[in-house]
């Protein structure tokens, strides 16, 4: 099992907050980080709303679906049902206590028009990626950490030859293609992975229409990734109107396949205005769209 970097501000958080929410992909490892926790910072009970019979109970009663459990709770797919919300708000308000509620999530929750209850002040949300390079490696501290901490690092990295780097980056950060050895069997996961999140996670979101281009959508962003968004250069090209390519970058950013990274300039106001670069969240989903 790979250590990871959100490990420590995830018991920081559990530490001092009632409600501390994961969000990630689907099969980030978000599930697997709960369990490294459990039993051990987070003594509590866990339950996965991937379970039909546990999420009919959850939508239909959510206040006695909570009363079922003793002490601190662990949710696994909380998005499911969002009628919990307004139940564990109802709970922590009562008693304030910290690491009540752990729960995970594969959308962006607070970006969903059905969670009417906001947990403001009550919550901590943490993001979860891909794994990196430093996880992988098992290191105990990242590239960042390095380069932000007091003292300017002045070794070198450890080397990385061309081939190397190809290979990370074919692979990517998905726990599960990683431990595929055989390219092929790669390719067909993260096929199989994309066949899955549109047509299962998209659909659970919003009812939307046109959704075969959504793979031409992330096939052409994967070809652009790390350039500047140009949303009527990419409208263009692929033949969708603007207002409607808005709507599918909001979606599959909410779904953490992808990550606007804002613009920098030394003018803050000029940050806010200059336009985002565009990022698909993780090389190796790159690699499968494009079939590298």
């Amino acid at each position: 099992m790979y250590r990871r970097h959100l490990t420590t501000p995830l018991l920081d958080s559990l530490a001092d907050t009632p409600v501390v929410l994961i969000v990630g992909a689907r099969q980030v490892g978000k599930t697997t980080l709960v369990r490294s926790v459990l039993g051990g910072a987070f003594a509590g009970q866990s339950v996965t709303l991937d379970d039909a019979t546990a999420l009919t109970a959850a939508r239909n009663d959510p206040a006695g679906f909570l009363a079922g459990f003793l002490g601190p709770i662990a949710i696994d797919e909380v998005q499911k049902a969002p009628a919990l919300f307004p139940a564990i708000k109802a709970l922590v308000d009562r008693e304030h206590a910290p690491g009540r509620f752990l729960l995970t999530g594969s959308y962006n929750i607070l970006t969903l028009p059905r969670l009417s209850e906001s947990l403001a002040g009550r919550m901590e949300v943490l993001t979860l990626w891909p794994l990196s390079q430093s996880e992988i490696a098992g290191a105990s501290r990242n590239v960042v950490d390095r380069l932000f901490a007091p003292e300017f690092p002045t070794h070198d990295l450890p080397a990385c030859d061309r081939l190397e780097l190809i290979g990370r980056l074919l692979a990517g950060g998905y726990p599960e293609p990683l431990a595929r050895t055989n390219e092929a069997r790669r390719r067909a996961w993260f096929g199989s992975y994309l066949t899955a999140i549109l047509q299962r996670d998209v659909r659970d979101i919003t009812n939307i229409e046109g959704l075969t281009d959504l793979p031409r959508l992330l096939a052409l962003l994967g070809t652009r990734t790390a350039a500047q968004l140009n949303v009527a250069d990419i409208g263009r090209s692929i033949g969708i109107p603007g207002t409607t390519l808005h709507r599918y970058l909001t979606l599959l950013e909410t779904i953490f396949l992808l990550c606007p990274l804002p613009a920098w300039h030394a003018n803050l106001g000029l940050r806010l205005v200059k336009s985002p670069k565009l990022h698909l969240s993780d090389t190796g989903l790159i690699a499968g769209l494009l079939a590298l």
